[in-house]
């Protein structure tokens, strides 16, 4: 059976309504409860923390449930469904906490609704992806869902992050905390209810063929995940640098918003955050779709690796520059500066997973067993406890720098001390050059499955296969 143009285009309308959805949660949640409803950021960040844990772990539990699951709708589909009904129900809960609401009332509610969304996220997320492999058992074809699926997510992901916060503000009716306030419930309203629509689309248009309804999936345990990464060193380093950049990443991501807010400033700063963030979505589907392609011809997969580790520290250093020399308010500066950041790291995400696969073909060669679905069940796991870390860091470290959450009536910004600037561009910058250092090392030092190396290792797994 394979993926029809109609099922194609539902299965793509997914992936950007569930990315709307998580771009919305994990970009703007923190600065919801912090800034909007002021919230400790160390309390913020814990919470982000503790629930990104539960869900790292919750993720193998759930993938036995769907496993185990028979319905005359198939295994699938009726947990997409469900999964979506209750996270948009939640997600709006989340950014329409009660107005009265104050104190340790507050910070309970946030984090029971926090944990709660990650719960029914994942309730639909695992069984959206496992889609692909029960519809069609064709790999080209799989390959090419996967692909479409990929990108659709991006398109949701950039679609939240470049308007989501002037959208807030349009519709709030102004700039100020009680704008922003109405303005969350009613973006979050609108984003639950696409999201509900898509995946209900997705729901009728796919059909699970009869035997996925009486086949068994496997789902790897956190013991196999960590027992398959220990006995594959490589898929251990690319696993570590995975988890470092994605950490630089989220840092970056949830201290964005601040950045622009008080430090960039303006009456207009969200069109200056909106524009950056544009800037970046474009530059990489740009870098994936055509420069890394041009790269590729004329470099190895090694070689363009590290290049773009070094591009990103470059852009990460020409920002922090920037905001030293009077320059942060600058957007060309800022928005070319970033672009290397973002040309890397689009560029990077393509080389994290054809990196991780080729980690398979080597496990084989090394211990007999083919572990593609452990393999990668573990980089989503450590990904998810890497930014629980990196948000909890991004919450320790607003309390620590003295950032005071937006108290204005008036559509005014309030004053931070110059220490608390500091503070916040060292934040945004110099963790992420750390992470992103210690990842070039990790990798030069220890990563060996070079492009000669992963053609010998398919001759040899060819001919051990014919044998």
């Amino acid at each position: 059976m394979k993926f029809t143009k109609k099922q194609t285009a539902a299965y793509g309308l997914g992936a950007i309504g569930k990315d709307m959805v998580y771009a919305l949660s994990s970009s703007f949640v923190m600065y919801y409860y912090q800034d909007i409803l002021g919230i400790d950021p160390a309390f913020v960040g814990f919470v982000l923390m503790l629930a990104r844990v539960f869900d790292a772990i919750n993720d193998p539990f759930m993938g036995v449930v769907v496993a185990k699951t028979r319905t005359k709708w198939g295994k699938f589909r009726p947990w997409i469904l469900s999964g979506t009904v209750l996270n948009a129900f939640v997600l709006y809960a989340l950014f329409a906490a009660p107005a009265g609401l104050k104190g340790s009332g507050l910070n309970l509610y946030f984090a029971i609704i926090y944990i709660l969304w990650g719960v029914t996220y994942t309730m639909m997320d695992i069984p959206y992806w496992s889609l692909i492999p029960a519809v069609t058992k064709e790999p080209a074809e799989r390959e090419a869902i996967s692909v479409v699926g990929r990108t659709c997510a991006g398109v949701g992901n950039a679609l939240i992050t470049v308007f989501a916060m002037r959208s807030v503000q349009l519709i709030g009716g102004g700039i100020t905390k009680a704008n922003e306030y109405a303005g969350f419930k009613t973006v979050s309203l609108i984003v639950a209810a696409v999201f509900i629509v898509v995946e209900a689309i997705l729901f009728f248009a796919i059909k699970e063929p009869a035997n996925t309804k009486n086949e068994e999936t496997k789902s790897a345990s956190i013991k196999e995940m960590f027992q398959a990464l220990f006995d594959n060193d490589q898929a251990m380093i690319v696993v570590i640098t995975i988890v470092l950049i994605n950490s630089a990443l989220y840092i970056t991501s949830n201290l964005l918003i601040y950045f622009f807010k008080y430090d960039v400033g303006g009456a207009d700063w969200a069109s200056s955050h909106m524009l950056f963030n544009m800037v970046g979505g474009a530059s990489q589907i740009l870098s994936m779709m055509a420069l890394y392609p041009i790269l590729r011809r004329k470099m190895t997969n090694e070689a363009i690796f590290k290049l773009c580790l070094i591009l990103e520290i470059i852009g990460y250093a020409l920002i922090l520059i920037a905001c030293f020399t009077g320059l942060a308010n600058n957007m060309f500066i800022i928005c070319g500066a970033g672009l290397f950041v973002f040309l890397a790291n689009g560029i990077l995400t393509v080389l994290t997973t054809v990196f991780l696969s080729a980690t398979v073909d080597y496990g084989e060669l090394k211990t007999g067993k083919r572990e593609e679905s452990v393999i990668f069940s573990m980089q989503t796991f450590v990904v998810k406890l890497a930014s629980g870390l990196a948000v909890f860091l991004c919450g320790l470290g607003l309390k620590l720098i003295g950032l005071v959450g937006d108290d204005s009536t008036d559509g005014g910004i309030v004053q931070q001390s110059a220490g608390t600037i500091t503070g916040l561009r060292i934040l945004m910058t110099v963790l992420p050059i750390i992470g992103l250092f210690v990842a070039l090392y990790v990798f030069k030092k220890k990563f060996l499955l070079t492009d000669e190396k992963i053609v010998s290792m398919n001759t040899e797994l060819n001919a051990r296969r014919e044998g």
